[in-house]
C-alpha cells in the first residue's frame, strides 16, 4: 500500500491481529507487550507534541516513541547514547571481536528456557576468556570486556551466539604492568571452544540436575535422564563455533562498532522491501556462500512469529560487563591501565578491516543518528528556524496525517 511506512512496526499494524488469531494463546506476556508497543511506536496511540518553526509558519506532530528494547526505531536512538557514555572508557589500544555460539542442537532447548539457558551462555563464555588470558601460557593477565547478546540468524531463526569486545592486553597479576597481545592474535580459537564446550556443558548438567531446565512439545522426552546425557555426549564429539575476527585501526572504531551492536534488534526497518499482500520481503546476507545480498519473502504472521522468537524474558540484561569492566570497580581500573599504557595512542593496525563487520548493515550507524538528532531542531522548510514545541497532544487524540518519512515527522 502507498504511503505507509516500511518499518516493523507496520507489520505488526496490520497482520498483528492475523498474528494472534493462530498464535494468541500461546505467546507469553513479554512477547503481547512486544506486539502492542511496536504497533503503536510513533503513532497517534502514544500521543505526541505540537512543534512550530519560530521563522515560518511551518507545524509537525512529532509523536511518542514506545521506547521498548525491541523496537528498531528507538534501540537507534539509545545506541547512540550509549556510544556517548562508553566514549571515555575506550582505552588506547587494539580490541578483538570475539563471538560464541550456542551449539544448534540446544536451539529449541534455549527457546523453551531463555532466561537459563542464555545466562549459561554468558557464563559459559566469559568465563572461557577470563580462564585463558590468565592463563601464563597465553596472556597472563587479567583483562576486562563487554558481552552483547544476539539471538537470532539474519533470517530470522533462532541462532544464539555472544559477541564479545576485547582489549588487546590487561593488568598483570601484581597490577604493577600492562601485558599485550599480539597485534593481530588474541588466543588459538581451538583452545577458546573446547574450554567454551566444556563450561557450557557442565553448566547444563548442573542446571538439568537441578531442575532449573523445563522441556515441552518435540522436546519432551529430553526430561528424561538419558536423552539429556545422550544430547550433552552429542555436543561433546563436536568443536563448538567460536569466531575471533582481529582488531579494528583504532579504539575509537571499535566503540562506534560495538555500539552498533550493544542495541541492535532482530531485523532493522532498511532491510525491509515490501509489506504487501499478506508477505513481508526482506533481505538478508548469505554468509554461507561469500555474504552475498540475498531476498527472502514470508507470510506476514510467519514473519512476526520468527521476530518474536527473539523477545527477551523480562529484566534479562543482555549487554554485560566482565572482568576489569564490572561495574562496580570500572573506573579505577580503567584509571590503572592508562597510567600504565601512558599518552601514546594506538598504533594503526594495517592488518585491520577499516570497515565495520558485514552484520553491521543492521543498524544505523551512530553518527548518522547524532546528524539526524542535531538536526531535527532546524526547520526543514525554510532552513532558518527552529522548530519549538507548542503543545502535548494526548494519546489517540493526535491528529492522523500523512508521514514525512524523510524526516520522521508528521507535517500539517
Amino acid at each position: 500500500m502507498a504511503g505507509l511506512p516500511r518499518e516493523v512496526g507496520e507489520v505488526f499494524r496490520r497482520y498483528g491481529p492475523a498474528f494472534l488469531a493462530v498464535y494468541g494463546d500461546s505467546i507469553s506476556f513479554e512477547q503481547r507487550r512486544v506486539i502492542e508497543a511496536l504497533a503503536a511506536c510513533r503513532t497517534p496511540a502514544l500521543g505526541g507534541h505540537f512543534y512550530k518553526c519560530d521563522e515560518c509558519p511551518h507545524e509537525v506532530v512529532l509523536y511518542n516513541s514506545c521506547l521498548n528494547r525491541h523496537c528498531p526505531l528507538c534501540q537507534a536512538d539509545e545506541a547512540a547514547q550509549w556510544f556517548e557514555s562508553r566514549l571515555a572508557e575506550v582505552l588506547p589500544v587494539f580490541y578483538f571481536h570475539i563471538v560464541f555460539t550456542l551449539p544448534g542442537s540446544l536451539a529449541t532447548v534455549a527457546l523453551q528456557n531463555k532466561r537459563v539457558v542464555y545466562d549459561l551462555l554468558f557464563k559459559a563464555s566469559s568465563q572461557t576468556l577470563l580462564t585463558i588470558a590468565s592463563d601464563p601460557r597465553h596472556l597472563g593477565a587479567a583483562i576486562g570486556f563487554f558481552g552483547i547478546l544476539h539471538t537470532w540468524g539474519q533470517t530470522l531463526l533462532d541462532h544464539p551466539h555472544v559477541h564479545y569486545v576485547v582489549p588487546g592486553g590487561g593488568l598483570s597479576p601484581d597490577r604493577s604492568r600492562w601485558i599485550s597481545t599480539r597485534p593481530t592474535y588474541f588466543a588459538p580459537v581451538r583452545v577458546l571452544s573446547r574450554l567454551f564446550r566444556g563450561k557450557l556443558l557442565a553448566l547444563l548438567e548442573d542446571a538439568f540436575n537441578t531442575g532449573k531446565l523445563k522441556f515441552h512439545g518435540s522436546i519432551a522426552d529430553l526430561a528424561d535422564v538419558k536423552a539429556f546425557h545422550r544430547l550433552i555426549n552429542s555436543i561433546r564429539k563436536k568443536e563448538l563455533v567460536v569466531y575471533a575476527k582481529e582488531p579494528h585501526a583504532s579504539p575509537q572504531q571499535t566503540l562506534k562498532y560495538l555500539a552498533r551492536y550493544t542495541h541492535r534488534v532482530a531485523i532493522s526497518n532498511r532491510r525491509l522491501i515490501s509489506i504487501d499482500d499478506g508477505r513481508v520481503t526482506f533481505s538478508w546476507k548469505d554468509y554461507e556462500h561469500g555474504g552475498g545480498r540475498r531476498t527472502t519473502t514470508l507470510d506476514a504472521v510467519e514473519f512476526i512469529r520468527r521476530f518474536l522468537l527473539h523477545v527477551l524474558p523480562r529484566r534479562f540484561v543482555r549487554i554485560r560487563s566482565y572482568g576489569l569492566m564490572a561495574n562496580r570497580d570500572r573506573h579505577e581500573h580503567l584509571e590503572a591501565c592508562r597510567r600504565l599504557l601512558g599518552p601514546t595512542p594506538a598504533t594503526t593496525n594495517p592488518q585491520a578491516a577499516d570497515e565495520p563487520d558485514a552484520e553491521d548493515d543492521d543498524t544505523p550507524a551512530t553518527e548518522t543518528n547524532e546528524s539526524d538528532r542535531r538536526r531535527s531542531l532546524v526547520c526543514p522548510v525554510c532552513k532558518k528556524g527552529r522548530l519549538l514545541k507548542v503543545k502535548e497532544i494526548p494519546p489517540e487524540s493526535a491528529p492522523r496525517v500523512p508521514v514525512d518519512a524523510s524526516w520522521g515527522w508528521t507535517t500539517t
